[in-house]
């Protein structure tokens, strides 16, 4: 019953600002290069107030100073304008069937290739690979730092090619072999860890303090409530859609800027405090510390390709959880708690709950892998 409430009437993101979405070009002069979307409430379209901010706000982003440098009055302006997207928005009216059947094909050619040319002992080369990387030490510890720094490599490595793959293969092409390549090999890095978490040196034991065990279970449900948003573009990311990068401003990027992060963060070291040992220590050391670069490579890719826009956005946003809104740079609607009763999260709080109870079957498969 909640879905179908949630799926009914959709919520908007922005009950306090307008919503305008800019995009910059080599020609930042150049009025013809330059899309804003309409705002979406009709009498805003026809108030004379908001088509003078639009205005001005035009003429801000087209002058060559930067954010920093606009006077009292641009600035309260800029802080009206919201210049990214609503993050979690799911509006069943303007979903196709024909699209869900082809994410769902692609979904099972997937996990089908996936297994046949990868996981499978027999045919794939999932265990080629663990052997190649644990034959350069004995140490476990070794192997799954090693593993999460192929991993960390191969996938941000790929992003930072996206601007220029896109341009020689389309986007579509782009996200099949980026998810093509990084997919089988964080499949391998999360294997060995489930396979290898108890080995290596035992650092601390706190499994029997009480409180421990549901500080650990809040910390790591929460944590998945951190997702970046464009995860949730399920027909953008198996590419039944054309792949978009986004810029997003709503929902949990009001809290932080870069929630995949903030998340990864949080699981890691509840994962560590509850294991307590050498090879959970290294994996999290390799996990946060793909994620901090991700934070520098990520606002770089933004700024190329939002220009303005995401520098707006960087003003009233932060890294470190919650500091723009301390700080009052994030200005929270009144209804804050709406952009998060949505579909997305709905799913999130389900599957979450169901790779928890999941957790046995999950570490038998694993196990029958030996790997």
């Amino acid at each position: 019953m909640a879905s179908s409430l949630l799926l009914s009437c959709p919520l908007s993101s922005f009950p306090q600002r307008h919503t305008v979405e800019v995009r910059t070009s080599s020609h930042p002069l150049s009025l013809s290069h330059t899309k804003y979307q309409r705002a979406p409430n009709p009498k805003l379209r026809n108030s004379v107030q908001f088509a003078s901010k639009f205005v001005q706000f035009r003429r801000i982003l087209l002058a060559g100073t930067s954010i920093g440098e606009q006077d009292e009055e641009n600035s309260s302006l800029i802080d009206e304008i919201a210049v990214g997207e609503d993050s979690g928005a799911f509006e069943l009216t303007k979903q196709k069937l024909s699209s869900w059947i082809y994410f769902t094909l692609i979904l099972g050619s997937v996990l089908f290739g996936l297994n046949v040319l990868w996981i499978d002992n027999s045919t794939g080369f999932g265990k080629a690979l663990i052997v190649a990387v644990e034959s350069v030490s004995d140490s476990p510890e070794v192997t799954m730092l090693s593993l999460t720094i192929i991993f960390a490599a191969v996938h941000s490595g790929l992003a930072s090619l996206r601007d220029v793959g896109e341009k020689i293969v389309g986007e579509r092409a782009f996200r099949v072999l980026f998810a093509g390549i990084s997919l089988p090999l964080a499949v391998s890095t999360i294997v060995y860890f489930i396979n290898h978490r108890y080995e290596g040196i035992q650092l601390w034991q706190l499994q029997s303090v009480p409180g421990v065990h549901q500080l650990v279970w809040f910390s790591s449900f929460i944590s998945f409530f951190f997702l970046y948003p464009s995860t949730f573009n399920l027909l953008e990311v198996a590419a039944v859609e054309k792949p978009k990068m986004h810029l997003w401003e709503a929902g949990i990027m009001r809290i932080t800027r870069h929630p995949q992060m903030v998340g990864q963060v949080i699981w890691c070291l509840a994962h560590t405090v509850w294991i307590g040992n050498s090879v959970a220590v290294a994996a999290s050391v390799g996990l946060i510390g793909h994620h901090l670069l991700g934070v520098w490579n990520g606002d770089r890719r933004l700024a190329l390709r939002h220009g303005k826009a995401f520098e707006i956005l960087k003003t009233r946003t932060s890294i470190i959880p919650f500091a723009a809104i301390i700080d009052g740079r994030q200005k929270l609607p009144k209804d804050y708690y709406k952009e998060f009763i949505r579909l997305p999260y709905l799913t999130i709080t389900v599957l979450t709950l169901g790779v928890y109870f999941a957790h046995p079957i999950m570490q038998s498969s694993s196990f029958q892998l030996h790997w």
